[in-house]
């Protein structure tokens, strides 16, 4: 009888074991994402391998792994990945450097923001795309105007967003470095850009995305590699798995960098999370 109840106490305590690993889990920051992720791809293959859609419009995710895999052999993969990456780096760092003096010195001047306010936002409204004529006139079919077209898509909503940002300091801050001496620098750099450092990088990370978004009619101009340039083949050819390929690894990368400036946040922001 003891050695039965003993069997059964052990059960349970692994029982209640096998309970708090799994709310250990479920509790983790990623384990509901990735049951979303798999909830997702199991429709897709539900849906692809019943015959409901067209393979030629939907297909199934072996499809699309053997595409992707196809051009990783043949290297295109690589080649276009780092075409686009490379764009869209180098167009979001120089909107990002543009940006960030333009928008503090906007949100601690009121006469500079009075000034160039007004001109933003009147630009911003104007599609990025819209500039490729004038890009390509200016500028001629190379590198540039893929480059300079993510930065006009960016600039103005960085800018706007670090100027809001500055504006939120809190005034006691600026009138306590004013009293123990400081002055208009020494407030910008040991204030203000302390304080928003956290919102600066909340304002990278949400807008790399329009970056990503502008990468595909960026590569329309006149590229040779690039995955934009690379979707808008397979469109051609109604090659709808790669369109896939293209779209997924665009997504990836950008969870990718999405994480990268959370984790700066986490480590160069400790005290603000």
């Amino acid at each position: 009888m003891s050695s039965t109840s003993t069997t059964a106490g052990k059960a349970r305590s692994a029982n209640a074991l096998d309970a708090a690993a799994w709310r250990r889990w479920l509790g983790h920051p990623w384990s509901l994402g990735l049951i979303g992720i798999l909830a997702v791809l199991l429709v897709w293959q539900l849906i692809a391998g019943s015959g409901l859609v067209d393979k030629l419009f939907l297909p199934s995710p072996e499809a699309v792994w053997k595409a992707g895999s196809e051009q990783y052999a043949r290297g295109i993969l690589i080649k276009d990945l780092l075409a686009s990456v490379g764009r869209v780096g180098a167009g979001f760092a120089l909107s990002a450097l543009v940006s960030l003096p333009i928008g503090i010195a906007m949100g601690c001047s009121r006469v500079i923001c009075q000034l160039l306010e007004p001109l933003m936002g009147l630009i911003r409204y104007m599609p990025a795309p819209a500039f490729i004529p004038l890009l390509i006139i200016y500028f001629g079919l190379g590198e540039e105007p893929k480059i300079l077209l993510i930065f006009i898509g960016t600039v103005f909503f960085n800018t706007l967003m670090i100027m809001d940002s500055v504006k939120f300091v809190p005034s006691e801050l600026r009138e306590t470095a004013l009293t123990l001496g400081g002055h208009g620098f020494q407030i910008v750099t040991k204030v203000v850009a302390p304080f928003i450092a956290p919102q600066v990088i909340d304002a990278y990370r949400i807008n790399m995305a329009s970056a990503w978004n502008l990468v595909i009619v960026a590569e329309l101009v006149a590229a040779n590699e690039g995955l934009g340039k690379r979707i808008s083949l397979a469109q051609r050819f109604l090659r709808t798995d790669e369109i896939f390929v293209g779209l997924i690894v665009i997504g990836l990368i950008g969870l990718a960098i999405d994480l990268g400036f959370r984790l700066l946040m986490r480590r160069a922001c400790s005290w603000a999370n």
